[in-house]
C-alpha cells in the first residue's frame, strides 16, 4: 500500500509494483483531481468549446489512468464532476451532456463511436479503458429527451442526469448510474423518478456504485450492499469537508467499516471550497487515504483488496451497537448538561471537567456513554460529550442519531462543535457507547491533524463499544458513533426544505 502521508515536495504520483494472486485479490486505485473549470457557467458555451474544456481535465486523468495500469491497477475511480466542474444551470450544462444507453445494447464505444450518435466524451473512456485494459470509472452528464405525454417531463423536454458511467478492461460499457438523491446547487440536474440498484461482476468481485450524498440513504447505498451483496462500492464524489463529523475521509472509512464492504472513495479536489480527502477503505483497514488542504496537486492512490471480503477471517464481526450502552446504568456525576450546534444540528453537550472520569449525555430516546482518561487535563483545552437525536433539516432531510467526544474549539462552551484542527490533550483510554434504535451506526476517530487513527489503537466491540486497545496516549480531535436510522427518513433525502451532497 501506498502510505497516507506524501511530503509537499513529492511528485504527484508513487511508483509501485504489488503482486496479485489469481483472482482472489485485485489492485484498486482513486485518483483525487483538481478539476479545471469552465471559465465561466452564467451563460451557454457552444458544444466545441464544451469538449475543449472535458478534454482538458481528460488529459489529466489520462496521465492517472496510464501510471495505475503500469503499476497493475485492474480498476480505477474518478471523481464526482470531475471532468466539467459544478455550479451550472440546466442551460449551461447542456453543451458537456451526452446520451449514455442503457450497458444491456452491449457498446464499446471506442469501436464504434458513433453507434448512438455524436458521443466523444463515452468514445475517449472508452478507449482509455481499453488501451490501458483496465476498468475505469467516471461521471459525466447524461440526457434524455421526453414531451407532453410525460407530466413529468422538465419544460425544456429532456431529462438531465448527473451520471457514473463505467468501462470494462476492453471498453464496453458496463454500468451507468443516475445519482438519486441530489445535492441543493445541482439544479442542473434531474432527480430520476426512481432509485437504481446498478452493479456488475467482474473476475475479481461484485461491484455496485453511487455518487457523493447517495453514501447517507437507504436507497441506494444500502440496498446495493445488503441485499445484492456486493464485494466492492464505487463511490465518485465532490465532498465538502464540514468538520467536525462529515470529513470526507473518517466518514468514507466508518462507512466502509460498518458495511462490511470494500469502498473506493475519489474525491474532487479544490481547496478553496474544502473539497479533498479520496481512499481506499476495505472492512478491516484502512488501505490508503490523502488528505491535503496545503496544495493544488491531484493524487493518485492505489493498494490491494481482497476481492470477496466476506469470506475472509478478517472480516469484522457484527455488532450489536446498543448491546453495552442499554444494560448499564447511566453514570451519575454532578454535570451541567449544555446545547451546542453541529452542521445546524443542536446537540445535548457535557463538559469533561476532570482527567478521567464517566459521563452519560441523553437526547430523547439515545443516552451516550463515556469512560476516559487523559494523560493531563489541561487549562487550554475543553472537551465535551455530546449526543442528538433528531431529523437533520438542512441541506437534506434525513434521521440521525449520534454519540460524539470533541475538543471544543476554544475554553468558551459556545464553540463545542466548531470547526477545530488540531489537539495536544492525549487520551489514554476511552470507551464511547450510545443506545442506538439502528443497526447501521459508523464509528470515526479523528485525531489532530486531521489524520485517522490507526486501527491498531482501537476496536469496536460486539456489543458496540469504541474504545481504546493499544494504551497508546491519542491527540483525539473528535469520536464519533454516526448512527442512520432509515425507517425515519423522508422518501428521497434531497428533497423537502433542503437538500445535501
Amino acid at each position: 500500500m501506498i502510505a497516507s502521508y506524501f511530503p509537499k515536495c513529492a511528485p504527484i504520483f508513487v511508483f509501485f509494483v504489488l503482486s496479485v494472486g489469481a483472482m482472489d485479490t485485485f489492485i484498486a486505485a482513486v485518483y483525487e483531481h483538481a478539476v479545471i473549470l469552465p471559465n465561466r457557467t452564467e451563460t451557454p458555451v457552444s458544444k466545441k468549446e464544451a469538449l475543449l474544456l472535458v478534454n482538458k481535465n481528460i488529459d489529466v486523468l489520462e496521465k492517472a489512468v496510464k501510471l495505475a495500469a503500469t503499476q497493475g491497477a485492474h480498476i480505477i475511480v474518478t471523481p464526482e464532476d470531475g471532468i466539467y466542474g459544478w455550479v451550472f444551470t440546466r442551460e449551461t450544462i447542456y453543451p458537456y451532456l451526452e446520451d449514455i444507453p442503457d450497458p444491456a445494447v452491449n457498446w464499446i464505444p471506442c469501436k464504434d463511436p458513433k453507434r448512438f450518435g455524436n458521443t466523444p466524451v463515452q468514445e475517449r473512456l472508452s478507449c482509455l479503458a481499453k488501451d490501458n485494459s483496465i476498468y475505469l470509472v467516471a461521471n459525466i452528464g447524461d440526457k434524455k429527451p421526453c414531451n407532453t405525454s410525460d407530466p413529468q417531463c422538465p419544460p425544456d423536454g429532456r431529462y438531465q442526469y448527473n451520471t457514473d458511467v463505467v468501462f470494462d478492461s476492453k471498453g464496453r460499457l458496463v454500468a451507468r448510474y443516475h445519482k438519486y438523491n441530489l445535492f441543493a446547487p445541482e439544479i442542473q440536474f434531474d432527480f430520476p423518478k426512481d432509485s437504481e440498484f446498478v452493479t456488475f461482476d467482474t473476475p475479481f468481485g461484485k461491484f455496485g456504485i453511487f455518487t457523493c450524498f447517495d453514501i447517507f440513504s437507504h436507497d441506494p447505498a444500502v440496498v446495493v450492499v445488503e441485499q445484492f451483496q456486493v464485494d466492492s462500492v464505487l463511490y465518485p464524489t465532490a465532498w465538502y469537508n464540514t468538520l467536525p463529523l462529515l470529513s470526507a475521509v473518517p466518514f468514507h472509512s466508518a462507512w466502509a467499516r460498518a458495511m462490511g464492504v470494500n469502498l473506493l472513495a475519489a474525491n474532487t479536489h479544490n481547496t478553496t471550497m474544502h473539497m479533498t480527502g479520496s481512499g481506499i477503505y476495505a472492512p478491516e483497514a484502512v488501505k490508503v487515504y490523502h488528505y491535503d488542504m496545503e496544495t493544488e496537486s491531484g493524487q493518485l492512490m492505489l493498494s490491494e483488496l481482497k476481492s470477496r471480503p466476506r469470506l475472509e477471517s478478517s472480516y469484522p464481526a457484527a455488532v450489536d451497537w446498543s448491546s453495552y450502552a442499554k444494560r448499564i446504568k447511566s453514570f451519575s456525576s454532578e454535570q451541567s448538561d449544555f446545547s451546542g450546534m453541529i452542521y445546524f444540528d443542536e446537540f445535548t453537550f457535557t463538559e469533561l471537567k476532570r482527567n478521567t472520569g464517566n459521563y452519560t449525555v441523553c437526547q430523547k430516546d439515545l443516552c451516550c456513554h463515556l469512560t476516559y482518561k487523559m494523560s493531563e487535563k489541561r487549562t487550554d483545552e475543553v472537551y465535551a460529550l455530546g449526543a442528538f437525536d433528531g431529523l437533520h433539516t438542512v441541506e437534506g432531510q434525513y434521521y440521525q442519531q449520534i454519540c460524539t467526544l470533541l475538543k471544543c474549539q476554544t475554553t468558551d462552551l459556545s464553540t463545542c462543535g466548531e470547526p477545530v484542527g488540531s489537539a495536544f490533550t492525549k487520551f489514554e483510554e476511552f470507551s464511547l457507547s450510545g443506545t442506538f434504535g439502528t443497526s447501521h451506526v459508523f464509528p470515526q476517530i479523528v485525531l489532530s491533524g486531521s489524520q485517522l487513527a490507526p486501527e491498531t489503537h482501537y476496536e469496536i466491540s460486539s456489543d458496540g463499544r469504541l474504545r481504546s486497545r493499544s494504551g497508546a496516549p491519542l491527540p483525539v480531535l473528535v469520536m464519533a458513533l454516526y448512527g442512520r436510522v432509515f425507517e425515519k427518513d423522508p422518501p428521497r433525502l434531497g428533497q423537502g426544505p433542503g437538500k445535501l451532497q
